[in-house]
């Protein structure tokens, strides 16, 4: 393959990434109620541009400069393409879409009850600090500064970010779920829970297919530019999203008695996010497993936060967080050990959990640390009152013709 035509791949799966935003957006949306619906939308197009600004000017340097102690990198703020070269402006377009993504997991989860200025407060924490300092430790030598973060020197092993992108999102969100509390009626036993449902599941629908193809390049635009291991890993992604969808499919019919289309939704980001991790380096059936798993994980993650009264909105920490935990552990139970660092078994999978550890006490530590000062002199939550409105009229003024009749 030719040095120009090797750009084109991940040039490609930048644009497929970058689908992942409209994807999220109907997403979320969609599974929220009405009233809420276009606040949660423009929350995923702030972050959008925040995140690409502060990647821009900051991020790029922390997650990918020359390291310090394998900690934080030192140079490359403010990118400029014009002093480096057509391999490294490539790397870093790829690489702002999953700080974007990395970012927008939040909305998700905290819908219907954050202000948007916190949000945007949030936004700036998580791609100017939590995600970049993160990135560094486990992706530094992927770069172009002959570096290694500390966790990638010991073996740790994270192909499309299972953890760096989407356990790390998820612990953001549990800590701004846990600031701001649960909407109103969530687990007021006078309350049914009725009351809160999707207003859109068809556009949901959707937003998860352009999610699922956007997919396709966040694992295989993370490989060499190979045909064999282009196809391996999209391969391992759709077999690994169907065995999640289906697998929790599975679980909705013996509850529920249907398929409700949530459950179905989740389980398919659940697979995902769990082959992330290990995407090229299982065999097909090994993906099937592990994408089954993560969605039956996924299932577990959102039952246990409903008992605690944790209120997802979306169940993107059921998601993420649990998808991401088990498709890291994956790394090292199943993982071609030859083509990694060299450990045992074993040995991979305790640098897997400390891979977990780190990023636990990093995102979930550092992010409730700071939103505790920060709601301490701007109330992070809305008022009783605007959030019985909806945020769609007291956070945008934004009304529509549903509204104005009822």
């Amino acid at each position: 393959m030719s040095m120009n035509s090797s750009y084109l791949w991940p040039i490609f799966s930048t644009f497929l990434v970058f689908l992942m935003q409209p994807g999220f957006m109907c997403l979320e949306s969609g599974l929220t109620r009405t009233k809420n619906s276009i606040n949660v939308a423009l929350k995923n197009l702030i972050d959008l541009g925040i995140s690409i600004l502060v990647f821009w000017t900051i991020g790029y340097g922390i997650a990918f400069g020359s390291s310090f102690w394998g900690i934080v990198g030192t140079n490359h703020w403010f990118f400029d393409p014009e002093l480096l070269p057509p391999q490294e402006i490539v790397f870093f377009l790829f690489q702002m879409m999953f700080c974007s993504t990395a970012t927008t997991i939040v909305s998700g989860a905290s819908a219907e009850r954050l202000k948007f200025r916190a949000y945007v407060i949030i936004t700036l924490i998580v791609s100017g600090l939590i995600y970049p300092l993160f990135s560094h430790w486990a992706w530094n030598s992927h770069g172009h500064v002959g570096s290694s973060g500390f966790l990638e020197r010991l073996g740790f092993v994270d192909l499309a970010g299972s953890t760096v992108v989407h356990s790390l999102g998820g612990w953001v969100s549990l800590a701004v779920i846990m600031t701001v509390g649960a909407r109103k009626g969530r687990f007021d036993r006078t309350v049914k829970f009725d009351s809160i449902y999707a207003s859109n599941l068809p556009f949901s629908v959707l937003g998860v297919m352009l999610i699922w193809l956007g997919w396709l390049g966040f694992n295989a635009g993370s490989v060499s530019p190979q045909v064999a291991d282009i196809s391996r890993t999209i391969l391992n992604t759709m077999l690994a999203g169907a065995a999640g969808m289906l697998c929790n499919a599975f679980f909705s019919w013996r509850k529920f008695n249907t398929n409700k289309a949530e459950v179905l939704i989740n389980g398919s980001l659940a697979g995902l996010v769990s082959i992330s991790a290990v995407c090229n380096l299982v065999h097909p059936v090994v993906a099937i497993c592990i994408g089954a798993v993560g969605g039956a994980v996924s299932i577990l993650v959102s039952f246990w936060l409903e008992r605690w009264q944790l209120d997802d909105a979306v169940d993107a920490i059921a998601v993420h967080l649990g998808g991401g935990i088990w498709g890291t552990l994956s790394v090292g139970l199943f993982g071609d050990l030859e083509n990694m660092g060299g450990l045992s078994r074993l040995g991979q999978l305790s640098i897997q959990l400390l891979g977990i550890a780190a990023c636990a006490v990093w995102a979930f530590g550092v992010t409730w640390v700071l939103l505790q000062i920060v709601n301490s002199f701007l109330p992070l939550r809305v008022s009783s009152v605007d959030e019985e409105r909806g945020l769609n009229i007291s956070e945008h003024h934004a009304k529509s013709t549903v509204y104005e009749m009822l």
